[in-house]
């Protein structure tokens, strides 16, 4: 055996599980079938903007462990994270709050005036039993929430009407009753100042890197060559779709790079409206509030995913989970090769989230 461990993708999981392997004095073989390093979290400098590749990437945390161990890697700025929502010719703040509420409706104030205003709302739409995501969210925050900001950002989303989508997809919806365009929660927030991709190559440092390598290409040669295996890419790929594919959503982007210093004011705005295809348009430079003659936008467009595409977003229903479940177990049959990540466990992570299970991963390595 050449090496201790391989690890299949140089995204987040896969550096932090080579970082701490490293620290081991462990021998170890990153490799990925791109042509980069940092998993969708890459960042390419295009007119002196950091532009996320792959959809904005924001991190923010409540752990305080794991914000002290990020910021080894990375200085973050102080960017909050304060998306707006378009709809037609109306802008409104995210997520829904006191800002949201007195432009959606005049005779609304105060908080008092706003809850009284949904109550309302809800009470007028009212299902006992909601069948589907429409019934749910009017259920939650009434019809005109619901008509302006949530109806078509999810039907373009997930590329369905809101009565074909499960109830369950839409659990709870964030209302708040202060004036704060924060859209997290978390303590610690930020962007790392650089870009990911610059984080990631601190993580990696002294690591050997393979890239535009697909270990599916020659599994059994790459499996040869260490004694353990950690495998972050899709694991029903691994298995040759066996049971047959899990379902993702994917997203297509258009990017390009405007001749003017500012054009949308934000990094992130919503388009929560059918009549425009996209779902949202990231404006780069606000992230790092980089000052440039230029500016670089992206829109992102949510598609159906097939086989050849860029998983992005794990379609985790019930017939998905179950079918989930069946490679899960035969994973854990294999020895000596562990699934992590977004796409080996078939699970959406915030990056935080993505760290904390690099680390029971490496916890229970035997």
């Amino acid at each position: 055996m050449k090496y201790d461990y391989l690890i299949v993708g140089a995204g987040l999981f896969g550096a932090v599980c080579a970082n701490e392997l490293k620290k081991q004095g462990k021998k170890i073989l990153v490799i990925d079938k791109r042509g980069h390093i940092a998993g969708n979290i890459y960042t390419e400098q295009i007119e002196g903007i950091n532009v996320h590749e792959y959809g904005a990437h924001i991190f923010h945390t409540s752990n305080k462990d794991v914000w002290q161990y990020i910021n080894k890697f990375a200085e973050f700025n102080n960017y909050i994270n304060s998306p707006v929502a378009r709809y037609k010719n109306e802008l409104y703040n995210l997520p829904f709050n006191m800002n949201t509420f007195t432009k959606l409706w005049r005779d609304v104030f105060t908080p008092d005036d706003a809850k009284k205003r949904i109550e309302e709302e809800k009470k007028d739409g009212f299902t006992e039993t909601p069948k589907n995501l429409e019934e749910q969210a009017i259920n939650l925050v009434g019809r005109t929430i619901y008509e302006k900001l949530i109806k078509g950002y999810t039907e373009k989303q997930w590329g369905k009407s809101c009565t074909e989508l499960p109830a369950f997809i839409i659990k709870r919806l964030p209302v708040r009753f202060t004036f704060n365009n924060n859209y997290f929660n978390d303590r610690y927030q930020g962007i790392p100042i650089g870009g990911y991709t610059k984080m990631i190559e601190k993580m990696l440092d002294g690591v050997e890197v393979k890239l535009n390598c697909n270990m599916l290409d020659n599994k059994e040669e790459f499996l040869s060559q260490a004694e353990k295996v950690i495998y972050t890419g899709p694991i029903d790929e691994y298995f040759d779709f066996c049971y047959g594919p899990l379902e993702y959503r994917s997203v297509r982007f258009e990017t390009e790079v405007l001749d003017k210093e500012n054009y949308q004011g934000n990094a992130v705005v919503n388009y929560t409206s059918r009549d425009e295809p996209y779902t949202r348009m990231i404006e780069h430079k606000h992230f790092e509030f980089t000052e440039c003659p230029k500016t670089v936008i992206s829109k992102e467009y949510s598609s159906t995913w097939k086989k050849g595409d860029e998983p992005y977003y794990p379609v985790n229903d019930e017939k998905n989970n179950a079918l989930y479940e069946k490679y899960k177990a035969l994973g854990e049959q294999q020895k000596n090769i562990y699934f992590g990540g977004r796409l080996g466990q078939y699970k959406y992570y915030d990056m935080d989230k993505v760290i904390v299970a690099a680390f029971e991963m490496l916890k229970n390595l035997k």
